[in-house]
């Protein structure tokens, strides 16, 4: 069952349609909103708790069916930046290219996503 969401979705929808309109001059509250609303559309599309993807500093999720990860550091583990995360969840830019150019980094197994993205 996935988890109950903190984002309602028309709010994580207008934030994501601001920032996607201005990328670059969209304000703190927008991108935070925005972030946390795609990373709790990621783990309700892809509920599990094999692969933890962080954007710091707005949020974290843990997602994909697997093995599930309690403590410490967790075996599968995706991390990026907010521009890049959301440019992934929009389709403005591809898994691949991410990866390629280091704007992502991941660790362990199942945390190729580019089957799950974009979200919008």
């Amino acid at each position: 069952m996935p988890a109950r969401r903190r984002i309602a979705v028309p709010d994580g929808q207008a934030a994501l349609t601001a920032w996607r309109a201005d990328p670059r001059s969209a304000d703190r509250a927008v991108v935070a909103t925005a972030v946390r609303y795609t990373l709790e559309e990621l783990a309700h599309r892809s509920p599990g708790r094999s692969v933890e993807v962080r954007v710091p500093p707005w949020g974290a999720t843990q997602c994909v069916p697997g093995p599930t990860h309690r403590r410490g550091t967790p075996p599968a583990v995706v991390e990026t930046d907010p521009a890049t995360w959301l440019a992934l969840a929009t389709g403005a830019r591809t898994w691949a290219d991410a990866v390629e150019t280091g704007d992502i980094r991941v660790s362990g197994q199942r945390t190729d996503l580019a089957h799950l993205l974009p979200l919008a």
